[in-house]
């Protein structure tokens, strides 16, 4: 099948059912939750909002009133320099919550750009606290992803302070594709890989030259293949191990 011959990725332009109908709950990437649950969830939650590709959903320069959990698409959270120069500090995917370190640093910790068209669901930043103290195992749902995301800035910190440059991006390939995979963005082998150079390069701290360089080889190699926007892995076991990447099973997660 030519790539040309799959549809576009749809991206729901607005959730307007309650959050009992909600498609990513049938997931089982996402853990159950009760019907009491789903409507404090909807009771917290105080709209949905799309953002184009390219477009910030939390500006680096200013305070957000909303927190957000990604409905659909890709997105990244950054910080940049005075100069310009830009770090991607992790990659987003469906289900994941978005915003919550500034809730406890002074001034904005990041940015949050789209790569894809998004959709989210939007909480009102000043009912968490409402929210920690009426139904402490939402709660405990908030902090086990935000200490989930802790653990993958570690991991993004090994591979920037050890590993070289093959090795950065054979674990960002077998990181991005196994969570894709995980949430159901894998078709017929093929993720939806909607990143440029330029985003690989922010991600691992690389120069341009040497993500182009490095990505070629790892092709050449016959390892992974890139095509329109799509990645396929093409010796799991290879890149695993180039990458010195041996992940548990993804468990599944809590989703607000």
């Amino acid at each position: 099948m030519k790539f040309e011959d799959y549809p576009a990725p749809v991206y729901p332009p607005r959730c307007a059912h309650p959050c009992d109908e909600c498609g990513l709950r049938t997931n089982p990437a996402f853990l159950p939750v009760s019907a009491a649950e789903v409507r404090t969830i909807e009771s917290f939650r105080s709209g949905t909002r799309v953002v184009e590709a390219g477009r910030p959903v939390i500006d680096e320069q200013r305070a957000s009133a909303h927190l957000f959990t990604l409905y659909s698409g890709w997105a990244f959270r950054y910080k940049t320099l005075s100069d310009g120069r830009r770090q991607i500090l992790g990659f987003l995917l469906p289900g994941d919550f978005i915003g919550l370190q500034d809730e406890f640093a002074d001034g904005q910790t990041h940015g949050v750009e789209a790569v894809t068209g998004v959709t989210l669901c939007a909480f009102d930043r000043d009912k968490l606290w409402d929210l920690f103290h009426s139904h402490p195992k939402l709660g405990y749902d908030i902090t086990w992803l935000a200490a989930r995301e802790e653990k993958m800035v570690d991991d993004n910190l090994v591979t920037a302070g050890r590993r070289n440059a093959s090795e950065r991006v054979a674990m960002l390939l077998m990181h991005l594709y196994r969570r894709a995979e995980r949430v159901g963005m894998v078709r017929d082998g093929w993720a939806e890989f909607p990143f440029n150079q330029q985003h690989i390069a922010d991600a691992l701290g690389l120069s341009l030259v040497h993500t182009n360089k490095t990505l070629r080889r790892l092709e050449r190699l016959g390892l992974h293949k890139l095509d329109s926007g799509w990645l396929r892995i093409m010796e799991p076991r290879s890149l695993e191990r180039l990458g010195d990447y041996f992940e548990r099973p993804m468990r599944p997660t809590p989703l607000i």
